[in-house]
């Protein structure tokens, strides 16, 4: 391959992968210089120039004229490669005025004799040196790609295909990336099968050398929040609005939903005609219930509501503001209810609400009365 047609080669490189011309060529000039001295001399200091027009490249020593030799600062790498901080100050580029007089006459301090030291065989340190370059900031590039695409990613539903699977992760093909599903994050007692379509809520994205590391879960929940959005149109309008989620994931949710427009009913939209909106959406949660709830602005009456299916409960507010702590009356029939099973109920109630909820009969409060 030629000059040329390595710049046209590298052209094409650059606008397929989005990759700053400026930032290639600056990177591998400095290969370069880092290829010369280490196969040719590693104490001269050189610059290198690439013609992005003919591919060809030029390896120029330069000199710059001082009065005195100036003292620099330097750095070893770990090949034994020289390093100075300032390289118009190493010694070996120096080259004092009387010395350069006879070279350049009238040349000044400060000013700098260039000559150029391409070697005969430059050309094929050149290419292997490029072609690392270029490799290299592909990679790079790529990888700040995904990272970008994937940034604002972070709880949102996704639609992935299983990739593969080790003994506590699954692997989740999301395009240009793949995500990690933890077992212990999927719906308890869900079965899948490697190369099926699979959602995940992305809980978080992080950057690294390889690129974002994505990690998914389907026991959060903000899956049953997106999964909400994603299938209830009126979500995404505005004309209902979902504030809050409570979940025990593979067994029961509980989602406070409300109106803004007055002839809208907000848990019948989300049922839909005949249920179909809801049942697509229990039909990825693996038999977890969802209890609806009208959110009210009235904490009492929020948590009324957020206490169903109990019925005929009386709530009232002790604080709203430090403790947020609240009693629920109920009659001796609507208590298991207001429980639930193991507590079920009134645990994601007290999620759902942000209230500590304090469940008494109404016999237990006419006891008290009594004492």
């Amino acid at each position: 391959m030629n000059g040329k047609e390595f710049i046209k080669a590298l052209k094409n490189i650059i606008e397929e992968k989005n990759i700053d011309e400026d930032v290639v060529y600056d990177a591998m000039e400095q290969g370069l210089i880092t290829a010369y001295k280490k196969n040719y001399d590693s104490k001269t200091n050189v610059k290198v120039l690439i013609d992005r027009k003919s591919g060809e490249f030029k390896v120029i020593r330069y000199y710059v004229v001082v009065d005195d030799y100036i003292e620099g600062e330097e750095s070893v790498d770990e090949e034994g490669n020289i390093t100075y901080l300032d390289p118009e100050i190493n010694e070996d580029a120096q080259l004092l005025l009387e010395d350069a007089e006879k070279m350049v006459p009238g040349i000044k301090v400060g000013e700098t004799i260039e000559e150029e030291v391409t070697p005969r065989d430059f050309g094929r340190v050149a290419a292997s040196t490029c072609k690392q370059v270029v490799t290299q900031k592909i990679r790079e590039a790529e990888r700040n790609s995904i990272i970008a695409e994937f940034a604002d990613k972070q709880d949102e539903l996704m639609v992935g295909t299983l990739a593969m699977e080790d003994v506590k992760n699954y692997y989740v093909d999301l395009g240009r990336t793949r995500g990690i599903l933890p077992k212990s994050e999927m719906i308890p007692g869900e079965e899948v099968k490697m190369g099926s379509s699979i959602k995940v809520y992305i809980s978080k994205v992080e950057a690294n050398n390889k690129g974002p590391l994505v990690l998914c879960t389907r026991k959060h929940y903000g899956f049953v929040k997106r999964l909400f959005e994603t299938e209830i149109p009126e979500l995404q309008d505005g004309t209902l609005e979902l504030h809050a989620v409570a979940r025990e994931a593979g067994v029961r949710s509980k989602v406070a939903v409300s109106s803004t427009n007055e002839r809208v009913d907000a848990i019948g939209t989300c049922i839909g005609e005949k249920g179909a909106r809801i049942a697509s959406i229990l039909a990825e949660l693996n038999g977890e219930k969802i209890d609806l709830v009208l959110w009210s602005e009235d904490n009492a009456e929020f948590i009324k509501n957020a206490l169903s299916p109990a019925k005929n409960v009386i709530v009232s507010i002790i604080d709203d503001t430090k403790t947020r702590e609240a009693l629920a009356i109920v009659d001796d029939d609507n208590l298991s209810l207001a429980i639930g099973k193991k507590g079920m109920n009134i645990r994601l109630a007290s999620k759902l609400t942000k209230f500590k909820i304090n469940i008494k009969t109404m016999s237990q409060i006419q006891e008290e009365g009594n004492q």
